[in-house]
């Protein structure tokens, strides 16, 4: 019998507080292949090197440092440069997502029933979540199914399980938050069956989310152009006039509206 293998790709950013207690949870698992856990730092403010060092010296973990932050889409992509396992998860930092939920995850893919399974949060409202974080979740996973004709119930799930196979014919462009769309366009348009199963969830707290409304229209950018037009140099050229210009300016008019407020009720 071929022994796998399973790599647990850990993008951070800032995540000091989380990614010890969280490489402790891993550990704790068991898993039934053999497991190995990337670490990127995507050019976090504090080294998570000297917090983790002794995995890296026990050979727990395998870490790489970006010198500055990129970005989720480009510390998954370093980390999968790295993973020499048969099958791909991504892990946030974050306490979001549990662990020992990946061993039941990877079940259909060891059974060779599909390639890709998603863990949605969506069997019934996760805890704690606010309702715009939910409506967007639920407009975007709706958005993606009637451009894919797909059937999906969570498409920006954190715990999205590939088989090499599958990565091997998507290549992945995007550097942020937009990673999720674009993988999950890319799956369904190379004709991959994406399996759910119902996950815990816990939902993070607001003030230190690093994902907003913004991002939402990026993603809807992304699913329209992969679908429609993927060639299209005029698409691609708005959308970064978007990406890198439109969206700062309307971050920074929020802020000072929000610290106009503020400062009124003061």
């Amino acid at each position: 019998m071929i022994e796998l293998k399973l790599s647990i790709i850990i993008p951070c950013y800032n995540e000091e507080q989380t990614i010890k207690p969280l490489l402790d949870r891993l550990f704790n698992v068991v898993f039934p292949i053999e497991k190995e856990i990337i670490v990127i730092d995507d050019g976090s403010s504090r080294n998570l090197k000297e917090i983790i060092e002794d995995e890296i010296k026990n050979k727990k973990v395998k870490f790489i440092r970006l010198s500055k932050n990129q970005g989720k889409g480009i510390a998954i992509r370093m980390g999968l440069k790295y993973a020499s396992g048969d099958i791909i998860i991504i892990q946030d930092a974050d306490f979001e997502y549990f662990p020992t939920d990946i061993p039941r995850l990877l079940q259909p893919i060891l059974r060779k029933e599909t390639e890709v399974v998603y863990g949605t949060r969506f069997n019934k409202k996760p805890e704690m979540m606010s309702r715009s974080h939910y409506l967007a979740n639920k407009l975007l996973t709706k958005i993606t199914n009637l451009i894919y004709h797909s059937s999906l119930t969570d498409m920006e799930t954190g715990y999205k399980l590939f088989t090499k196979k599958v990565l091997g014919k998507i290549k992945l462009n995007t550097r942020q938050f937009e990673f999720e769309p674009e993988i999950t366009a890319k799956v369904l348009l190379n004709g991959f069956t994406i399996l759910e199963l119902p996950i815990k969830y816990k939902y993070r707290e607001f003030e230190v989310a690093k994902i907003n409304w913004l991002d939402g229209i990026e993603s809807i950018l992304i699913l329209i152009q992969l679908r429609y037009c993927p060639e299209s140099k005029i698409y691609q050229y708005l959308y970064y006039i978007y990406k890198f210009h439109v969206k700062k300016i309307i971050l920074i008019l929020t802020r000072n509206i929000q610290n106009y407020i503020y400062l009124r009720r003061i």
